[in-house]
């Protein structure tokens, strides 16, 4: 029953998806399959790095696989399609406490998604930097991507200080302070976890290049640094009309803002959102058929012969 109603929901996203994506214009673009397909293995290992970052935001005694946490974001990659932004977390959270043996609970994720947005925010501030430097871009894209350093700058502050807020006494004193204080990052695993995340982002923006390559508009590092800006910014926000559409919009605007036309901006915007779901499902797939081949592997175990004297 719950295989047939998962299927069912996953029908109808599925549908409300294409009627999203059938008003995008879509343009008649030459692709590289090569290209491409190098562009779906930097995204796919930008998924692995993140995974591995998100790990490190949980208590050790909490954390759960590497394999769950990709599975979720893959998940969640997919439903962003239908459901409005910020949903994505959500069902982030269903799906890693659908994985068996989790020892995470519902607020120990929603706490680590929390650390995990600060990462996200501190990872990507270099990246903005380095774009906001970079010539070619107007005064507007350069001063929203200087507001998106600062972002990152209050973020990698805010984690520093988190260990030292939580171990303080008046935090303590309350319930909810001494649950969260065991369950903070140190500043060694916030700094793994920067790492981590750090790496993802680099790896997605090299995808970027290379996908913008292969759609024929030319590999261009600054313009995968403004579109990973633009569309992690867009992101970030608290609701939007829907997660894919706003972060696909977002970067397409800062591409036709950068000086590239309006046919090939938006065919990029949309071609590499398609790609990152097509890689996020096929990773959730594969993770929920491991997991349902370890479960289903105890019952074609055969059993063990009797033997006689």
């Amino acid at each position: 029953m719950l295989s047939v109603g998962s299927g069912a929901l996953a029908l109808v996203l599925a549908v409300v998806a294409a009627r999203r994506f059938a008003d995008f214009p879509w343009p008649d673009l030459r692709v590289s399959p090569g290209l491409l397909a190098a562009a779906a293995g930097l995204s796919l290992l930008g998924y692995a790095f993140k995974a591995y970052g998100w790990e490190r935001l949980f208590a050790a005694h909490e954390r759960p696989r590497p394999l769950a946490l990709a599975a979720a974001m893959g998940g969640a990659s997919v439903t962003a399609l239908a459901l409005p932004g910020r949903f994505d977390d959500v069902v982030r959270i269903a799906i890693v406490r659908r994985f068996r043996d989790c020892p995470a609970g519902v607020r120990a994720l929603c706490l680590s998604l929390f650390m995990l947005g600060l990462v996200d925010a501190a990872a990507l501030a270099p990246l903005a930097l380095i774009a906001a430097a970079l010539p070619g871009h107007s005064f507007a894209l350069r001063l929203g991507l200087l507001v998106l350093v600062g972002v990152g700058l209050a973020a990698a502050a805010l984690i520093v200080a988190l260990p030292r807020l939580t171990a303080s006494s008046p935090i303590v004193r309350f319930r909810l302070g001494r649950w969260v204080r065991p369950r903070t990052a140190s500043l060694r695993e916030a700094l793994e976890a920067w790492a981590l995340v750090s790496a993802c982002w680099l790896t997605r923006a090299l995808g970027l290049c290379v996908l913008f390559g292969a759609l024929g508009i030319g590999f261009s590092l600054a313009l995968a640094l403004l579109f990973l800006c633009a569309s992690s910014a867009a992101a970030a926000l608290p609701v939007g009309p829907g997660g894919t559409a706003t972060q696909a919009g977002a970067g397409a605007a800062a591409l036709i803002a950068s000086g590239v036309g309006v046919t090939e901006a938006v065919g990029a915007a949309v071609a590499s959102q398609v790609l990152g779901i097509v890689v996020g499902a096929s990773i959730f797939l594969a993770a929920t058929a491991w997991r349902t081949s370890v479960r289903l592997m105890p019952l074609y175990r055969p059993a063990p012969a009797m033997g006689g004297r």
